[in-house]
């Protein structure tokens, strides 16, 4: 540490007078500044010991008072700011501060129990724990607690009993033992024995038994083998009741779908029977084939409690409900069936909500959203959700290539939501999770200010469901786009229509008409909502296909000057795949390396000689490449700055081809300040040359086009949002200009970027 380091923290600590804050305390009193557990065992592995002193010091209380950069900022706060008054800003401040934790606070014998009791629970059957507290000279202003733990040796598992009875609750038991957690060899440990008894519980639920509990079952552990070895008897209470010993079946089931507090009675007489379930209310609300796609046990069939948990979380996504209560009542005292019951209540039917949104996009626009919503969660008596959206957006750039071209929009989009698969197709959907078919309309007018103004028409209707917890799929039968031009300024008709310098074909493109049809097809795969994992996945796939059957049948060659229409407009042909995947490892409980692939390619053919501009990619920007300004970066080697192909126009570069590589670390600084230290490189190419951007065109030497940013930045999590901060800094250019090396650390080129939520 240099002298001017040591300066500034010493300045920082006399400046909030925080280094000092056991000047406050009255004599005899002692700061207590934490617990110490050393570990005496001559067995246990140097990580061993350090892993169980870890875990035995989370355990000691009382918590010492937090620091910020070995500062007690919340303590000197707390007595600075002390007061008799009960109101005002010093009484307010005071509550945000720390009153001292004093070393007289520690019970060292309560807490030498504690973790001793933890030791013998996970096999330490002779552990001894003794504490002591320590001052560095008598003196001293503050002092820790120290703990000593002698393990003595650790129990194993020598074998483990199953029930050998002949009664159905001890088979059914004993069924479970192919995968059970108590393994031969391992440590005794009375954590897994609890998990054991869940995980047998859990496993007779799915069979029917439906009153048993984990209190039903004892472990019985024999500790006097020798070797320092222990036998487990599983065994069921001989206290058992009868009933959860009983296997039991689903008799009928019922559903109220307006249920209120008031309803007392269960109007059985009222039911109207469907197919294998009844639906009881005083007024009709929903059609009976409503709760098909929810009621997932059966009548006749053995209480199943994933069947039974499903069911209620189906319930609840189904829409149109926000409680579900559930009971199951014994049919007679003598029998095993269950009637089954669901109580329903509504939310109101028809809502309105306004929304303002702030946000960033990927083409470094900050600006505001607002949006008014209307929504009718039960539109047609069969849980259909209709949302119109009212919607009008401002982008804009204070500095940058785009500065002074600000986009607005206004519109509105209607979407209609059937909890069901609707039409040709009916894919495998999870039990866990309910199907959804998508109706969407919409229209848009996008204005560029100075630019141009265009009508933008959409239309999609398709299928949303989850494989699986961790598979979800997306397919849109029909996929409708359509963009006309409303007016185009002067000054953008005389960017592309320049003779003396070739422009780029994708200006001019973005003002033509466009007419997308077809469908797509999206795939996502993740675990990374599983925190426990030290290692967690994302990965999405998307192929999206326009006009492709009808331009072969009208044998539309738009290069060789054959265009065709449809409904006549110039159609669009395409096949585009997109692929990304996002990895996560976790190297601390605090800390994250987040790393993310994207390549993605569009093959335009038959009647487009280009992808249209609303399926190109692009590049750069605070969610891609930090260290380059959002869509100033390539196709390929091309330079947007040397004026060619621009036509005198800012640079707003898009490609057929991308390839995109991040990575990050992620460490928790302090409270709610997350750090960031990245690197970013890709590029975008063309398929084939356009004439007017030299370089663009993808080759196999594709890697020296690469651009290369590094950076630092900060997050700030909010719980409702994630501001981030990032300063991104070029290390390499995919050009190559006069004087200038590829490879520069130039600090004077950074970029700022200032974003809402993590990149990936």
């Amino acid at each position: 540490m240099t002298k001017h380091l040591k300066y500034i923290l010493l300045s920082s600590c006399v400046l909030l007078s925080a280094c000092s804050t056991t000047k406050f305390l009255a004599p005899g009193q002692k700061l207590y500044t934490g617990g110490e557990v050393v570990i005496k065992d001559s067995v246990l592995k140097k990580s061993e010991k350090k892993a169980l002193s870890e875990e035995l010091g989370a355990l000691l209380r009382p918590i010492p008072n937090s620091t910020i950069l070995g500062m007690r900022f919340k303590l000197w706060l707390y007595f600075k700011t002390k007061t008799n008054k009960s109101k005002g800003l010093a009484h307010w401040l005071n509550k945000k501060g720390e009153p001292p934790v004093l070393i007289s606070s520690v019970n060292l014998e309560q807490n030498s129990k504690i973790l001793q009791n933890r030791l013998q629970n996970e096999s330490y059957f002779q552990a001894q724990v003794s504490g002591d507290t320590v001052s560095k000279k008598p003196t001293s202003k503050v002092a820790k607690a120290v703990y000593t733990a002698v393990t003595g040796p650790g129990y194993k598992i020598r074998k483990v009993v199953f029930p050998r009875g002949t009664r159905t609750i001890d088979t059914a038991v004993a069924g479970t033992s192919a995968k059970t957690l108590l393994k031969v060899g391992n440590k005794y440990n009375l954590d897994v024995i609890k998990t054991e008894r869940l995980r047998i519980d859990a496993r007779l639920k799915e069979e029917g038994f439906y009153y048993f509990s984990p209190e039903h079952l004892i472990m019985h552990v024999d500790s006097t083998i020798a070797g320092h070895q222990v036998d487990i008897f599983v065994a069921v209470k001989n206290e058992t009741p009868g009933r959860a010993q009983n296997i039991y079946t689903i008799n009928n089931i019922y559903v109220y779908p307006s249920y209120s507090l008031r309803d007392t009675s269960l109007m059985k007489d009222k039911a109207v029977f469907y197919k294998w379930y009844n639906i009881v209310e005083r007024r009709n609300t929903v059609h009976t084939y409503t709760f098909a796609n929810t009621v997932l046990m059966r009548p006749g069939q053995v209480y199943n409690r994933t069947a039974h948990n499903n069911s209620l979380n189906r319930f609840i996504n189904l829409g149109p409900y926000k409680f579900v209560k559930n009971r199951f009542e014994d049919v007679s005292a003598d029998s095993s069936k269950l009637d089954v019951y669901y109580f329903l209540t509504q939310y109101k039917k028809k809502s309105l909500s306004l929304d303002i949104l702030g946000r960033t996009t990927s083409a470094n626009y900050t600006g505001t959203q607002v949006n008014l919503n209307w929504l009718n969660r039960n539109a047609f008596k069969g849980a259909e959700a209709l949302k119109v959206t009212l919607f009008g957006s401002t982008d804009v750039q204070v500095g940058g290539q785009n500065a002074g071209y600000n986009v607005y929009q206004a519109g509105i989009q209607t979407t209609l939501s059937w909890p069901r698969f609707i039409g040709p197709i009916y894919p495998k959907a999870a039990d866990a999770y309910i199907p959804h078919t998508n109706l969407s309309l919409g229209y848009s007018i996008v204005n560029r200010q100075k630019l141009y103004n265009l009508n933008s028409y959409n239309l999609s209707f398709g299928y949303q469901w989850r494989e699986t917890e961790h598979r979800s799929h997306e397919l849109n039968l029909i996929n409708f786009q359509f963009v006309n031009p409303l007016s185009v300024s002067q000054k953008y008709k005389d960017s592309i229509d320049r003779k003396d310098v070739p422009v780029n074909p994708a200006l001019k493109h973005v003002i033509d008409k466009q007419f997308i049809l077809g469908p797509s097809y999206s795939f996502t795969y993740t675990n990374t909502n599983e925190d426990y994992r030290t290692n967690t996945l994302y990965y999405n796939g998307k192929i999206s296909l326009s006009n492709n059957i009808y331009g072969l049948v009208t044998g539309a060659d738009s290069a060789g000057g054959k265009p065709k229409k449809l409904f006549g407009a110039i159609f669009n042909q395409f096949v585009k795949l997109e692929n990304e995947i996002r990895y996560f490892h976790k190297t601390g409980q605090n800390s994250t390396i987040a790393s993310r692939l994207i390549v993605g390619v569009g093959l335009p053919y038959g009647n487009s000689t280009q992808l249209p501009y609303s399926q190109q990619f692009f590049i750069g920007g605070p969610n891609s490449l930090r260290g380059f300004r959002a869509r100033a970066i390539g196709p390929g080697s091309f330079d947007p700055s040397s004026g060619v192909g621009t036509g005198g126009f800012l640079a707003d570069e898009s490609g057929d081809i991308k390839i995109e590589a991040n990575i990050e670390y992620r460490p928790k600084l302090f409270s709610i300040v997350r750090g960031a230290l990245f690197v970013d490189a890709g590029n975008i190419w063309l398929l084939h040359s356009n004439g007017s951007q030299p370089g663009a065109v993808f080759t196999k030497s594709f890697l020296n086009d690469f651009a290369v940013d590094a950076g630092f930045g900060l997050r700030f999590d909010l719980t409702v949002l994630v501001l981030r901060t990032d300063l991104g800094i070029p290390l390499r250019t995919p050009y190559v200009r006069v004087n200038e090396p590829r490879w520069d650390f130039n600090f004077n080129r950074s970029v700022f970027n200032l974003a809402i939520g993590y990149p990936f």
